[in-house]
């Protein structure tokens, strides 16, 4: 018996040990061509750890806010950022737990992101700033209007979640799923299997571009380096995804918000108009717009259409 149960422990501690050593090997590997490069580095030294952002341009500050997944990051806004710098300070963050910024162990909520986005345009920007926010940000950022309506001007958001979805709340078996993927080994390798570049490569083609055979190899590769930076850490926001602490019910923000806000929609995306539909019938001052031939990521997919858009928004002729 005693030998048995030996071997069992033995067994468990090498099968502990090699699974420790794919995970570390998967950690390096995904940054050697090394897209997301940090030369440039620049930090806001936040409470909660250290978040990348960028600065470029000249004008009234823009603010962009990358969608709200591990494997993202401000790269999401490299075809576009350049072309709003020529009449705007445009900021592109690194949202905590993605990308080249901090991603520390802790329960991400709702109302973190929301205090990074005020602490940001408090500390860096120094005044009020015109905001885009992209997909699963969409909550946070309007939160984050909502509760500090002085610190910004128009709110942009590109392919919004759906008003049902950001509603749901943790339960029991949500926190059973955040508790197997926060565990050290384990949690580690079933999050680089829901990470892996194959994986990522299939969501790409099939939900983000309308278009799956023009989506470029580094697209690919970027958002594999982005989700397995910091030893694969990613994995404590994946958790908190999962287990709903970053959702919230923004129906009774949406009513209140007064500043100028505007939807765009991707007509590849079958919900995008009932979705928007659900905003506006909230606050009728909504304006929205919508793109053809895109799907979740218009700025990287059809980046002149996108501008087209947002250059009506931020800057009307007067």
């Amino acid at each position: 018996m005693k030998k048995q149960i030996r071997n069992c422990l033995l067994l468990s501690t090498l099968t502990t040990i090699s699974i420790y050593g794919i995970n570390k090997a998967i950690s390096i590997s995904s940054s050697l061509k090394n897209y997301l490069n940090t030369d440039k580095e620049t930090f806001f030294n936040w409470r909660y750890g250290n978040v990348f952002y960028s600065k470029q341009g000249k004008g009234e500050p823009l603010l962009l806010i990358h969608d709200l997944n591990p494997a993202s990051s401000s790269c999401e806004w490299d075809k576009i950022a350049k072309h709003l710098a020529k009449k705007h300070t445009v900021y592109c963050l690194d949202l905590l737990g993605c990308g080249r910024s901090d991603k520390p162990n802790m329960t991400y909520s709702n109302y973190l992101f929301v205090q990074l986005i005020t602490d940001f345009i408090k500390n860096v920007i120094g005044t009020k700033s015109d905001l885009i926010a992209s997909g699963d940000s969409t909550s946070f950022a309007l939160m984050a209007c909502n509760m500090e309506p002085n610190h910004f001007n128009k709110i942009i958001i590109i392919n919004p979640s759906s008003l049902e979805s950001l509603a749901k709340t943790p339960n029991k078996r949500k926190n059973a799923l955040k508790f197997m993927l926060d565990l050290p080994v384990l949690g580690t390798m079933i999050y680089n299997i829901v990470f892996s570049e194959k994986a990522i490569d299939r969501i790409i083609h099939e939900e983000y571009f309308y278009k799956s055979h023009m989506v470029p190899s580094k697209t690919i590769g970027t958002y594999y380096e982005a989700a397995h930076m910091n030893n694969s850490c990613g994995k404590y926001l994946l958790s908190s995804i999962k287990a709903n602490y970053t959702n919230i019910n923004i129906v009774h923000a949406l009513k209140k918000i007064n500043n100028s806000i505007y939807l765009i929609g991707s007509k590849g995306n079958s919900e995008s108009e009932s979705i928007i539909n659900s905003y506006i019938s909230r606050n009728p001052s909504i304006e929205a717009s919508c793109i053809s031939e895109s799907k979740y990521l218009p700025q990287l997919e059809v980046p002149e259409k996108l501008l087209d858009i947002l250059n009506l928004y931020l800057d009307p002729v007067k």
